[in-house]
């Protein structure tokens, strides 16, 4: 089967408040919707980001896919390669690390290899599970992916999360995405409010859900005595600390002498950063993310590498559509040692999706990998339509927290090593 045609959609959806040590999230979120149809017409879908510096990658490389087998895997890799060349993509947020030509391409490449393994799957009558080696678990548990955020966006309705800017607010989100989704564990963003503060709300969900295993990730917020200050304070409470300072080098310094194990997907992002990383203890768990570790063949031989070390894992989220969970729930349902619920966004958006309903759904909080071929769900055509002509209303061409932020408050700095 060989590749006939490659189409690329921009689409658009909205999204709350969300705050973080970037800024705030805009009204509306951008993906792109990836379709690769093969010379026997079966149709295979991915899903990526959609700022427009990598939309453009996306439609060069889809040139120089047509007519290679979707099995190549390697030949597919080196076209998308040849397409980005020395160009190097870097988001706008700073959310995900630093960006590289290596980063790039795999990033470029990750939809049209789950695009290429949903049509192998459907062809053989396969869930893409089965191709990564069979599910060891049959469901994928997710976490509660608690945000500080505002009421709503300013001169907009409040929408139904509701205010979440001190403890209460934070337990009150816990509780409504509990008893919707029935999570088993807790990650709350911070780096919005001094560090204190955030220490209180973490307190305050152990308080409101004991048992519960909780995480906090400051996105490198913290300097490396700060963290190691906030670390301590939270011993016994954190399942593990994400990213709290900037580097290898930093997160290293704080491993070194707090009681839980630090989690990144910042510092480590790329095949390149995991030797240093290991000679400098830096981090216990990494969260990885097909979306920009190369796709889900190649993030599978990372969670090998990371076994290999003793690197634990979970995996990485940022605002997705049903495409991507459902790659995400076959990749972490046939990883052996994926130890961590992984992140989701899912809940914040709130029913809007490209794919139909009912093939993904929240049970006790973990997602049962998709019983049909491929990824084992199919696209909306009515919602990705309705999606691509808010893509072009909204006029957003590229995720910046930071610019949004500050047309409501000019003197904003993005936190890095700020507390």
């Amino acid at each position: 089967m060989r590749i006939r045609e490659i189409t690329v959609t921009p689409v658009a959806f909205r999204d709350p408040p969300l705050l973080n040590a970037s800024g705030v999230h805009e009204p509306w979120a951008l993906r792109s919707v990836v379709e690769v149809v093969t010379d026997e017409g079966v149709t295979g879908l991915g899903e990526t980001y959609g700022d427009l510096a990598h939309l453009e990658r996306l439609h060069s490389a889809a040139q120089l896919l047509i007519g290679i087998e979707v099995h190549a895997h390697h030949a597919l890799y080196a076209a998308v390669a040849t397409s980005v060349g020395g160009n190097v993509v870097t988001d706008q947020h700073g959310l995900t690390g630093a960006g590289s030509q290596q980063k790039t391409v795999d990033a470029v490449f990750s939809p049209f290899e789950v695009a290429c393994l949903d049509i192998r799957g459907k062809a053989a009558g396969l869930r893409v599970a089965d191709l990564l080696g069979g599910p060891v678990i049959d469901a994928v548990p997710y976490s509660a992916y608690l945000f500080y955020k505002w009421a709503a966006h300013p001169g907009a309705a409040p929408d139904r999360f509701g205010e979440a800017l001190d403890p209460d607010g934070i337990v009150a989100q816990a509780r409504l995405f509990i008893e919707e989704h029935g999570f088993g564990s807790i990650k709350l963003k911070g780096g919005v409010l001094p560090p204190d503060r955030e220490i209180e709300a973490v307190l305050a969900l152990r308080d409101a859900f004991p048992g519960l295993p909780l995480r906090l990730d400051p996105n490198a917020a913290w300097t490396p005595e700060t963290s190691v200050r906030v670390g301590k304070a939270l011993a016994g409470v954190l399942e593990y600390l994400e990213d709290p300072t900037p580097g290898i080098d930093g997160m290293a310094e704080v491993a070194r002498q707090v009681p839980m194990p630090l989690a990144t997907n910042m510092c480590v992002v790329t095949h390149d950063h995991l030797p240093p990383a290991v000679a400098a203890g830096a981090i216990g768990v990494l969260l990885t993310d097909h979306h920009y570790w190369g796709g889900l063949l190649r993030s599978s031989h990372v969670a090998s590498l990371c076994g290999t070390f003793g690197i634990e894992l979970s995996m990485h989220s940022n605002s997705h559509l049903g495409i991507s969970l459902a790659a995400m729930t076959h990749l972490a349902a046939a990883t052996p040692d994926l130890t961590h619920a992984c992140d989701t966004h899912t809940p914040w958006q709130d029913g809007q999706d490209v794919v139909v309903p009912g093939a993904l759904r929240f049970t006790g909080g973990a997602v049962p990998v998709p019983e049909g071929p491929g990824l084992g769900v199919e696209l909306d055509r009515d919602a990705l339509a309705r999606m691509h002509q808010q893509y072009l209303d909204c006029g957003i061409r590229r995720r910046d927290d930071t610019a949004y932020m500050r047309t409501f408050t000019s003197d904003f700095v993005p936190k890095r090593a700020h507390w």
